[in-house]
């Protein structure tokens, strides 16, 4: 219990006090425009903020991380159908955020932390761009007050261009307004306050002028004047739901870990991956009964919370207090923010979100980099997003094989005058009466076998009586496939008067060998296991084989 006291409350109340004043009020406007970007209630969104921040305050291993809504994760949710449904749409909210968490807390309890890595950065960059793209061109509608049709967010953009006339100019002034106030008292002492203040000043001037078709977040029915209910998932919705609630998993976590890798915590260690997925699982499954959208690590938010001097959790849990003040004592103020301001905040969030030196990074890399950049991003953009993030993770498993499979290399070791063995290109052709000694380089995963095969020296008629030594020291597993080569080669040699011989096999190797078949092909006496002393047995292994050679002229 003191622990605990320890973690949440730290050692420096006042800047914690000050950092989670800064976000808790920050998280009010950026709640509900995130539940606007999401296409729900905007309270959903703000529900989120509220539950997510408490939840990682107490769970996850990080101190600084902010679980809360993200842009990426937003867009997500907006494509996904049945939770605009009157009847059913806010249990089916329920059912996706509690179903993402279960995600989130699976992967964390089974440690998936290190899995993530074999993301490509390629599908990142270009998944995080196009989310940039589709959040601007999402709340075109919302910025201009004309509701364009379409089947995607491309068409419902062009469909905006084409037709200016129907544009409410009260409405785009009030969005490009924020925008341009936000940009302006960001450089200000009000810092990321400056997104509040703009926030409010156009929707008081909105109010003050009357303007009244510039649509509030009232004109939507949003009320918020109490503090969430519970409400229970729709289970006949989880089957329609597994595979957006998996890709929100996999995003959120994915932001997480950034946030895991590049915040320590003040003892300078830094968090656990796989223990802050438990604790935004948890987030996500008190967020879903509780009527929020799915959450999770934030990395705007996080880095707002360490640059306004937060020390320890406490500045998360004050951050959570200031959100429900919010709530309760100011209501209908929240049901006032104007429709349009909303969205140019995150229109300008969107903007922001697009990196061109990345893309340009990314795109100087390579061949495949560039194709999996752009399969991404055009994916990214018309699809559903749930769908591109599926099939961007399986980019980066294609990628990840391809790279591992064209890394392969084959040396072959010949001896000096001194005895020491050195490196030299394998011969295209094995020689007649020789010894090959061969060491491969890189993975031999079954992908590789195909690469490693075509490295080795041609067996012809005139590679009689020659010796090939196959140097396999360190390799712990190679699977059936490189086996199935291995067995192969052997034969060919065996057919001119030659042979193979694995050379420093391992136990593990040593028996694979034998269940594939391949000590039957080359002799149990030409597996060689290797030892403690480095190089002996290949020394011992080439002598041995000079003799064979010699024997068999």
């Amino acid at each position: 219990m003191t622990s605990l006291r320890r973690r949440v409350l730290g050692t420096h109340p006042g800047k914690d006090a000050v950092a989670g004043l800064v976000l808790g009020v920050q998280s009010v406007p950026d709640g509900l425009a995130t539940g606007l970007l999401a296409g729900i209630n905007p309270l959903s969104g703000l529900y989120g903020y509220l539950v997510g921040t408490a939840g990682g305050a107490l769970l996850t291993s990080s101190t600084f991380m902010a679980v809360q809504g993200t842009g990426a994760m937003a867009m997500v949710v907006a494509d996904v159908p049945g939770l605009r449904d009157s009847s059913d749409g806010s249990r089916a909210l329920v059912t996706l955020t509690v179903l993402t968490g279960v995600a989130m807390l699976v992967a964390g309890l089974l440690k998936l932390g290190a899995l993530l890595r074999f993301v490509s950065n390629a599908v990142m960059v270009g998944f995080i761009n196009a989310v940039g793209v589709n959040i601007v061109l999402g709340q075109l509608a919302n910025l201009t007050g004309y509701s364009a049709e379409g089947a995607n967010r491309l068409v419902r953009a062009l469909n905006t261009v084409i037709h200016p006339g129907r544009l409410d100019g009260r409405s785009l002034a009030i969005g490009v307004a924020t925008a341009l106030l936000i940009v302006m008292l960001e450089r200000t002492r009000l810092g990321a306050l400056g997104m509040v203040v703009a926030v409010i000043a156009t929707s008081a001037f909105t109010h003050w002028a009357d303007w009244s078709t510039v649509a509030t977040l009232r004109d939507l029915g949003v009320v918020a004047d109490s503090l969430p209910s519970p409400e229970l998932p729709l289970l006949r919705m989880v089957p329609v739901l597994i595979v957006p609630a998996v890709s929100l998993a996999f995003v959120g976590l994915v932001q997480g870990a950034g946030i895991s890798a590049n915040f320590p915590n003040p003892d300078g260690s830094y968090p656990d991956a796989s223990r802050d997925f438990v604790g935004q699982g948890t987030a996500n499954l008190a967020s879903g009964v509780l009527r929020g959208m799915p959450v999770g690590g934030s990395v705007s938010a996080s880095a707002l919370n360490k640059e306004a001097g937060a020390r320890s959790r406490r500045s998360l849990v004050v951050a959570t207090v200031v959100m429900a003040v919010v709530i309760v004592a100011f209501g209908d103020a929240v049901g006032s923010l104007a429709m349009p301001a909303l969205a140019g905040l995150l229109m300008l969030i969107g903007v922001r979100t697009i990196k061109p030196g990345d893309l340009q990074s990314v795109w100087k890399t390579g061949t495949v980099q560039k194709a999996v950049l752009g399969v991404t991003f055009v994916l990214t953009l018309v699809v559903p997003l749930q769908y591109a993030v599926l099939v961007g993770v399986g980019l980066s498993i294609v990628l990840h094989v391809v790279r591992q499979s064209n890394q392969v290399t084959v040396r072959r070791r010949v001896p000096d005058e001194h005895g020491h063995f050195v490196e030299t290109d394998p011969p295209s052709e094995l020689p007649a009466h020789e010894v090959v000694l061969l060491q491969p380089y890189g993975s031999l995963f079954f992908a590789a076998a195909p690469t490693f095969e075509a490295a080795l020296p041609a067996v012809g008629s005139g590679s009689a009586a020659s010796v090939v030594l196959l140097r396999l020291r360190g390799r712990s597993d190679l699977g059936t496939t490189f086996m199935d080569v291995l067995r192969r080669y052997g034969e060919s040699l065996q057919a001119v008067g030659s042979k193979l011989v694995i050379v420093s096999a391992g136990e593990l190797i040593t028996d694979q060998l034998q269940v594939n078949g391949v000590t039957d092909v080359i002799g149990a006496d030409n597996v060689v296991p290797g030892n403690e002393r480095v190089g002996a047995t290949v020394r011992q292994a080439y002598a041995d084989a000079l003799v064979w050679v010699e024997e068999h002229r």
